[in-house]
């Protein structure tokens, strides 16, 4: 008889993670995987489009949360996933990253005494001002056995007091997709549509509170951005959040008329072909982080922290300020365009070890 297992997805970054370990778990017989879609950020533009090109297909359930504050949220996701549970219990739970669908549902199976799968486990910011982080927290605690990408990740967990036997170094999965969909995304001619030279622009995408809810960040961050493109044409994905907040600043028609390419987001395969033929990355982001590793492009992270400080000490990310951002541009514009990066376990197997685990894991439960 086939284990039933529910993979928890609600935002976007979840859809490039769960998406190989969903294809695994469907080609073995051992295995009856449910989708479970919170919907924490549904929109089809931006999540719909995802689930498609990685061949997801329609959840299993869906809980249609929307957005909200994060305990109306978390306590919304926690209700509807109960219910769930208390229908049809699973032999496991698996939540991915650290969002507000990742720390509710892994709080709803666990009460339930559901085993709780935590993928990209131990990562820390170690700032505690960063909802993720205290979702990180509270997810590792309450997680049975833990998937790690990184040996700073076993290192977290075993200081936190996690015996050694519920972590597993699996890698990291987002490489998964990567590898997976690469020959798609170097087909895309996203750059030449956009009328850009390879490897003569850079990819900006920003939406932290941090940075676009505070005007004189952001301001600080326009300015920096309207500079850089006096050299170097910029690309903008811009999310309908920072759309919002540059509005509220009086600022959209003066980016629009800068010369900056703004874009409507992008699925994940137009995304990562002007990201693969960019000359630098600047974001906010988490994910991208690593995935500009692995392509060996310059990343300038906005931010004052990492959860991913592997992408630092052996990748080609560097954390900036938005007073030095425009300095960091021009530092890295007289680098080498790409720098050749190898990191233990990024070789895009690792849903296969993710299933290996389960597995053992489960026989032994």
């Amino acid at each position: 008889m086939a284990w039933l297992v529910h993979l928890i997805i609600g935002a976007r970054p979840n859809l490039m993670k769960a998406a190989p370990l969903l294809r695994k778990l469907r080609a073995s017989l051992d295995y009856e995987p449910k989708l479970i879609d919170t919907g924490q950020h549904y929109d089809h533009e931006m999540s719909g489009i995802f689930r498609q090109e990685f061949g997801m297909g329609d959840p299993d359930y869906s809980l249609s949360v929307g957005s909200a504050t994060h305990g109306k949220q978390t306590a919304l996701i926690l209700e509807k996933y109960e219910t769930i549970l208390l229908e049809a219990a699973p032999d496991a739970v698996i939540v991915i990253g650290d969002v507000n669908s990742t720390v509710a549902c892994s709080l709803a199976a666990a009460k339930m005494h559901i085993p709780v799968i935590h993928l990209e486990a131990g990562l820390r910011s170690n700032d505690r001002n960063m909802p993720e982080e205290l979702n990180r927290i509270v997810t590792d605690q309450l997680s049975d056995l833990l998937w790690t990408p990184s040996p700073d990740g076993d290192a977290h967990l075993l200081a936190s007091g996690i015996p050694s036997e519920r972590i597993v170094r699996v890698g990291n999965i987002m490489i998964d997709s990567l590898v997976q969909m690469l020959p798609l995304i170097q087909s895309q001619n996203t750059a030449i549509n956009l009328n850009l030279k390879n490897e003569g622009f850079a990819v900006v995408t920003l939406h932290r509170p941090s940075n676009v809810d505070n005007p004189k960040v952001l301001n600080q961050l326009l300015d920096s951005l309207l500079s850089a493109q006096n050299n170097l044409p910029l690309v903008w994905p811009l999310h309908p959040r920072t759309r919002a907040r540059i509005i509220s600043i009086n600022r959209l028609e003066e980016i629009e008329k800068s010369g900056i390419i703004l874009t409507p987001p992008l699925g994940y395969i137009e995304f990562l072909s002007l990201v693969n033929s960019a000359r630098i990355m600047i974001t906010d982001s988490g994910g991208i982080q690593e995935e500009t590793t692995w392509l060996g492009i310059s990343c300038l992270t906005v931010r004052p922290n990492t959860e991913r400080p592997i992408t630092i000490d052996e990748g080609t990310n560097i954390l900036v300020t938005p007073e030095s951002l425009l300095t960091e541009i021009n530092i890295a514009l007289s680098n080498p365009v790409r720098k050749s990066v190898t990191i233990d376990l990024w070789d895009g197997d690792t849903a296969t070890r993710c299933v290996n685990s389960l597995t053992e894991f489960l026989s032994n439960h």
